[in-house]
């Protein structure tokens, strides 16, 4: 049995702990509510953009005018997008998308590249042989536009240049404080969202365009594939932010539980001290009235 000395500073050990949980929880509080305003506010621009694609899409009578629309026959090779965390301590996200994106490996082509963006993702995928066709780390809570154009630009070069043949984003979907959704998206080439989820059932609109559909839908679908990462972005933050206050907000607890279990092994020992002492000097006093 463990000293009383050794569980008292068992105990403050534990109490540092939960102080530095508690710490940790209110920082991640505060950067969640920016974060879930952020991808909040950009859910409505992102879903204008697609609803605008397919309307530009039906004005050109449904004819490919961009290379990024252009569908291949036989998806050959594929790269895939994976969006984990830098840091951890946040509960299973970063694992959750890791397997999501592990079995997106394995169905979506039979060769396939995987992009990088956060430093959990890339550490297992090196760790376990794979080159990654880029990899992006670092880049804070604070996300910018500019973030998303060289994470864009990596996989639109290498659906161009003909090395991948289709491309996927996978990442962790913002859904509530206390779920987050591993989130599979076709990004490349680039499909009418009319057929896909949460896809606008409004009347289409006759808009006179200039100079054209087409000139619009070539300058829109670069900036549509840019939208669609960035917007990943904001939910992998909103994510994070959101596992990692729950995380040390079950950490927390979990401390303060672990300060009763040990506060109260800490009285049973003491009383186990406290009754010996006393036998002891019991056994003495009856010593010295037998030897009298």
């Amino acid at each position: 049995m463990p000293s009383l000395r050794d569980i008292r500073r068992r105990i403050r050990s534990v109490k540092n702990t939960g102080q530095i949980t508690k710490a940790m929880e209110m920082v991640a509080a505060s950067r969640m509510r920016r974060a879930q305003q952020r991808v909040l506010a950009s859910r409505p621009y992102a879903q204008a953009l697609r609803e605008l694609i397919t309307e530009l899409s039906a004005a050109t009578g449904g004819e490919v005018v961009h290379p990024l629309l252009q569908q291949r026959e036989t998806i050959r090779r594929a790269a895939v997008i994976v969006m984990t965390s830098d840091r951890g301590l946040a509960g299973a996200l970063n694992i959750n998308v890791i397997r999501r994106a592990s079995e997106a490996l394995l169905q979506v082509a039979p060769q396939t590249e995987v992009v990088t963006v956060g430093r959990k993702g890339l550490g297992f995928f090196v760790r376990r042989g794979l080159r990654p066709l880029g990899s992006f780390t670092d880049l804070g809570d604070r996300l910018a536009y500019d973030a998303a154009i060289p994470i864009a630009r990596v996989v639109t070069d290498a659906f161009l240049a003909g090395q991948v043949d289709a491309v996927y984003l996978v990442y962790p979907k913002f859904v509530s404080t206390l779920t987050q959704r591993p989130q599979l998206d076709q990004l490349l080439p680039v499909t009418s969202p009319e057929a896909g989820p949460g896809a606008s059932s409004r009347r289409r609109l006759d808009y006179i365009y200039e100079p054209s559909p087409e000139a619009i839908l070539n300058q829109l679908v670069p900036r549509y594939v840019e939208v669609q990462v960035f917007q990943a972005l904001l939910e992998t933050v909103a994510s994070e932010q959101s596992a990692r206050m729950i995380a040390m907000r079950n950490a927390t607890k979990n401390a303060m539980e672990l300060v009763d279990t040990l506060t109260l092994s800490a009285n049973r020992v003491r009383q186990a001290s406290i009754t010996g002492e006393v036998l002891e000097i019991a056994a003495a006093a009856d010593a010295m009235a037998a030897s009298r």
